[in-house]
Order: C-alpha cells, then structure tokens, then sequence
C-alpha cells in the first residue's frame, strides 16, 4: 500500500520526536562563532569529518579573523594550513575566491539568503542551507550523503539527487526542524 502524504509527514514528526528523546537537542557540531568561520569550517567538512574540521579551524579562526584575511591569504600557506581535511587546493582555492566575492559584492559580510550564498564559488545549496540554518537561525535542509541514503531507505523519497531530496522533504518535515533534520 503506497503511503500518503499525510501519512509520511505524521511518521517523520514521529522518527523526529523519537531522534529528540534519544539524543536531545541537538546543534551544529562544527566549532564557529560567526558566520564567516562556518562558511569556511562546512567547506572544509567536504570529503571530511566534522572532528578533523574542528581540529584544523582554531588555528585558521585565530590567524583568519574576517572575510578580507582570508581574500588577502597565500594559497599556498592557506592549502597547508587545511591539508589534513583533504581536497585542500580545491577548498583553498574557493575559500579565497569566495572570501573575496564577500568582501567586494557584500560588503564583507557573509550573505543570508541562499541565492547570494549559492553564488559563491565552492557554495552549493547544503553549504548554503547549513551555514543560514546555524548562523543566520534561517530553516534549510542540508542534504549530504547520509541524508540521501537515510531519506531513501525510509521510504520518503525516491531521489538520488540532493536538490531533488531536498524538495522532497520540505513538505514533510515541519519548517521549524528543517536545520536540525
């Protein structure tokens, strides 16, 4: 018997609920204190585990203060300073170009609103929706690829592409825990 809409969105608010009991509140668990070092720390995260992340960022947090430090960096330093995170030429290279869209096209300020934020290079829509959903308190739903085997292999959606999931769940997780789903 194929399930409703109705009867999808009730269970999701059901696994929610449970997910909430069992683990409680829960919250980014990238290390940041402002918008520009969430950017940069979910851009690491790519290929990479939030726990190397958040090893790698004091440092950079300290060195990098604001969008112009990292627009001004050396490549190759910044790709030293990121190496153990993996991928790190490709992560520098849009971590500086993104900076340095931020600091002439935002006036320095982290953009909060997914169509400004999916314009900087390296910034696709889960950066986007974790970086508005965590720093800005903007509901998003990140779909990464434990989101897309999860979501698939409980019955709510049949995609594989994340833009697609993404659009598949917003009609059925409450707007409210969008960020934390």
């Amino acid at each position: 018997m194929k399930e409703t809409l109705e009867q999808k969105k009730s269970r999701i608010t059901k696994i929610i609920a449970r997910l909430k009991k069992a683990y409680g509140p829960v919250g980014c668990a990238l290390h940041f204190s402002n918008p520009m070092e969430l950017l940069v720390a979910v851009i690491l995260s790519a290929q990479c585990t939030d726990k190397r992340v958040n090893l790698v960022t004091p440092a950079l947090f300290k060195k990098y203060l604001k969008p112009e430090d990292y627009a001004k960096a050396d490549p190759k330093t910044l790709e030293e300073e990121i190496r153990t995170t993996g991928f790190y030429k490709n992560k520098a290279k849009n971590i500086i170009a993104a900076s340095k869209e931020i600091v002439s096209k935002h006036n320095g300020k982290v953009p909060d609103t997914l169509e400004e934020l999916v314009e900087l290079p390296g910034v696709g829509r889960k950066t986007a929706n974790a970086v508005l959903g965590n720093a800005y308190a903007v509901p998003g739903i990140c779909v990464d690829t434990h989101m897309i085997r999860l979501n698939r292999r409980l019955g709510l959606t049949k995609n594989t592409d994340p833009v697609k999931i993404e659009f598949d769940l917003m009609p059925l997780v409450l707007e409210k825990d969008w960020t934390d789903y």
